[in-house]
């Protein structure tokens, strides 16, 4: 078996939890400074930005795919 993989997969999982854990760990530490509201805020506007985000992408995949003669219907 390639060890390259299992190496680089380990590394980016490793990698990402650590960089996730702190995150989490940084904005739980802001929160508790009493800025609940604004964060809420910001976490909403966030949610709302993902969503048109992929709302947009998922509409621009389909009429691509359309324009490429794949059938998109539901059997």
């Amino acid at each position: 078996m390639d060890w390259v993989p299992i190496v680089f997969v380990t590394f980016k999982l490793l990698a990402l939890g650590i960089a996730m854990f702190f995150a989490i760990k940084w904005h739980y530490d802001q929160g508790e400074k009493g800025e609940t509201k604004a964060m809420l805020r910001t976490g909403g506007k966030m949610a709302a930005v993902f969503m048109l985000a992929l709302i947009g992408v998922g509409l621009v995949a389909f009429t691509f795919s359309r324009m490429l003669g794949l059938d998109l219907s539901f059997p």
